[in-house]
């Protein structure tokens, strides 16, 4: 698993949490639909970090909050 997947894996376990749909956290959060859907897309993957903060804004957690997680803990090393 690579970090973009990492991070859809994390908002998508997130949004399940809640009850919610991407859509729903793109909207609460100030994001275009479009915007959510582009990132879950596997063949695109758009993520940017200002992106991932408002998803966490909507989501009433911090960047540390999301990103102190064992899927982030786990990966591996980007430079070999």
């Amino acid at each position: 698993m690579d970090i973009k997947d990492a991070i859809v894996e994390r908002f998508l376990q997130l949004c399940n949490e809640k009850g919610w749909k991407i859509n729903e956290l793109a909207n609460i959060s100030g994001v275009t639909p479009s915007t959510a859907y582009s990132m879950i897309d596997e063949s695109r993957r758009d993520i940017s970090i200002r992106t991932i903060k408002k998803f966490c804004d909507g989501l009433e957690i911090t960047l540390e909050e999301f990103f102190s997680t064992e899927v982030f803990n786990s990966l591996e090393q980007e430079i070999k």
